[in-house]
């Protein structure tokens, strides 16, 4: 099987470590279907679905009938190699994933796994959903996985309420008086739908009394799907919002653990670390002129 990287819109990197290597200090055959397995799951961030809550609400859940591996040639020990996944079939109960490994350009693996959707108390199949099979074959065509909603707290705040609930109170143990205040019944929230209409993540903005100046707060990210660009896309519809307002400028606390994040978007620190909630935090900035 002849693959190249540019067949396939979804890539896994990773290096290779020293305990999936053999006596030939060459990747040992079995770890292959572990990369596959690690890039599958990576997959499923891509999709913006969380894959356990996803197939509750799917009704299903999927069990590997059958996997391929051919080889061509073999990945050492600290070598970058990119796992590239693609959905190459979606049959009537079926799923099969096409997946190559490439070291740069040099194709090293190819790869095979089909997965049946199944009842998960019986394991017999079942057709895989509708709305499953056009995520699927959405992604592959290039199309967007989550869409932002900016809305009142009357419109958005329950589902909001959801992701933040599960991530400052029960993840980050903030108490639940102080995660919840009366600012979010005039602010302007954001939240983040993947395509089965479930929330994944969340912010708001809110006006600070110095002109011309809105803050952004309560940014989370539904825990599993972090690194997928959702919390981007919250934080990238709020300013939006704030600049076709008019705002010359958008500041934020960020946790201590979150700067790199903002940085790498272009905000700026400003002023000393502080603490706010027990949690270690920054004062950022980025100007909207």
């Amino acid at each position: 099987m002849n693959l190249k990287r540019s067949d396939f819109r979804f890539v896994h990197r990773l290096r290779v470590r020293w305990a999936e290597v053999d006596m030939q200090k060459i990747v040992f055959n079995a770890h292959y279907l572990m990369y596959f397995d690690t890039a599958i799951s990576d997959y499923w961030r891509a999709l913006a679905l969380p894959y356990e809550a996803a197939m509750q609400q799917l009704e299903g859940d999927l069990y590997v009938v059958k996997a391929t591996l051919e080889f061509h040639a073999s990945a050492r020990v600290d070598d970058q190699i990119e796992v590239a996944m693609k959905c190459s079939r979606v049959g009537t109960s079926s799923i099969q994933f096409t997946g190559a490994i490439f070291r740069g350009d040099e194709h090293l693996i190819s790869g095979d796994i089909v997965y049946v959707f199944a009842d998960p108390a019986s394991q017999r199949s079942r057709p895989v959903p509708q709305a499953l099979r056009d995520i699927l074959m959405g992604y592959e065509a290039g199309e967007a996985m989550s869409t932002v909603k900016l809305g009142a707290w009357s419109e958005l705040g329950a589902d909001a309420q959801h992701i933040r609930t599960e991530v400052f109170v029960q993840e980050q143990r903030i108490p639940k008086d102080l995660e919840h205040d009366a600012a979010d019944l005039t602010a302007l929230h954001g939240v983040a739908y993947n395509r089965l209409g479930q929330p994944v993540a969340t912010g708001r903005l809110i006006p600070t009394g110095a002109t011309g100046v809105s803050q952004v707060g309560r940014l989370a990210v539904h825990r599993v799907l972090r690194g997928g660009h959702l919390g981007q896309q919250v934080l990238q519809a709020l300013t939006d919002a704030a600049r076709a307002r008019g705002e010359r400028e958008v500041m934020l606390h960020a946790q201590s653990s979150a700067i790199g994040f903002y940085e790498r978007l272009g905000w700026q620190r400003r002023g000393e670390p502080f603490e706010e909630a027990g949690i270690a935090h920054q004062e950022m900035f980025v100007p909207l002129n």
